[in-house]
């Protein structure tokens, strides 16, 4: 009798394979890097032998590897095609869904476009606007969906906790100026309160140089070496440098992501999304 194989674990290697590394495949399968490794272990010990041939540097596809792999891909095709073809005649609508930018930007797009493409006959509509204004246009049903940090007054499900870093770059290291110049979000802002609240607490004399509503906003700022932001860790580009104790900032308090509904989104394209963003985003 054939060992099952399970499509999570395929989903997982196909990951690691395509991204090159189990850091990278980690962002996409929204795990750790050490849930990555222990299913690509648990799919090795399912077939019995090594996929991949790694060494300190690079990591390659094995003989395994490489015969498992055109299959993986079919496999994860058929299954998806099986589903999509199960569930579109049932689901069918529009959602209007709203978050920061620095969320849209690095935690939604891979969840909304499986969704896309499982659930083609419901029309998104993205509303990219600070948790401040996300929250009355949700009270006054606007919206469907609500993805942002939750406030003292905000209610929602809770997603996951995303650390909050400082970035800067190391040309400018503004990190070394006192009054520490800083870059952060608006007024009322989730992030704002925490990096104002650290640092205060700390003793760290600072002063705001840019106060943003955007993302690009404080990255503008930061990239033209005028201050240190604080954002979340997801949202850091890769070629700013993450800085903290060692660079004498304090470290700051981490955000809860929470998914909120408007009474209006109780419908079952807003309950499949939901439910989607639920399963992919919460870490595990």
């Amino acid at each position: 009798m054939f060992p099952e194989l399970d499509i999570d674990l395929l989903r997982t290697f196909v990951a690691v394979v395509e991204s090159g590394s189990f850091t990278k495949a980690s962002r996409t399968v929204f795990r750790s890097q050490a849930a990555v490794s222990m299913q690509v272990k648990r799919l090795e010990e399912s077939i019995g032998q090594p996929l991949f041939v790694r060494d300190t540097r690079n990591l390659e596809l094995g003989q395994t590897g490489r015969a498992l792999l055109p299959y993986a891909r079919r496999l994860l095709n058929l299954h998806d095609e099986t589903w999509t073809a199960l569930v579109q005649p049932e689901v069918q609508g529009q959602i209007i869904i709203g978050a920061p930018d620095d969320y849209i930007g690095s935690l939604l797009p891979d969840v909304l476009k499986k969704f896309s493409s499982i659930y083609p006959r419901v029309t998104l509509e993205l509303i990219c606007a600070p948790s401040t204004v996300l929250a009355p246009m949700l009270t006054d049903n606007k919206i469907d969906l609500a993805f942002f940090s939750r406030g003292s007054r905000t209610k929602g499900s809770f997603i996951r906790f995303e650390p909050m870093v400082w970035a800067g770059t190391t040309e400018a290291q503004a990190w070394l100026n006192r009054p520490l110049p800083i870059a952060i979000f608006e007024k009322g802002c989730v992030s704002r309160l925490h990096a104002e609240k650290s640092l205060k607490a700390s003793q760290v004399d600072y002063r705001i140089v840019c106060s943003s509503d955007s993302l690009i906003g404080l990255l503008t700022a930061v990239e033209a070496g005028l201050a240190v932001a604080a954002l979340a860790k997801c949202s850091v580009p890769r070629h700013l440098k993450v800085v903290g104790r060692k660079e004498g900032l304090p470290e700051l308090e981490r955000l809860e992501i929470v998914l909120a509904r408007a009474s209006r989104s109780k419908t079952k394209p807003c309950d499949v999304l939901a439910e989607l963003i639920h399963d992919t985003l919460v870490l595990k």
